[in-house]
């Protein structure tokens, strides 16, 4: 149950600390112990680094 409750938890892309206080780790490898990625979750994050690199290369080339 914990270690679901805290991986819904840091779902919405809440900080670290803000988890810390809710779990009531003083640690974050203590936070860490509790906390699992979703098996999509890499991709997700390729993906919005992606787009970021792509839209700071369109800001570049229009710049020139």
């Amino acid at each position: 149950m914990r270690n679901t409750g805290n991986t819904f938890a840091s779902q919405p892309d809440a900080p670290l600390r803000e988890l810390m206080n809710q779990m009531g780790h003083s640690t974050t490898r203590a936070a860490l112990i509790y906390l699992h990625t979703e098996s999509d979750r890499d991709r997700k994050i390729a993906d919005g680094m992606g787009r970021l690199a792509e839209e700071a290369l369109a800001k570049e080339g229009s710049a020139t």
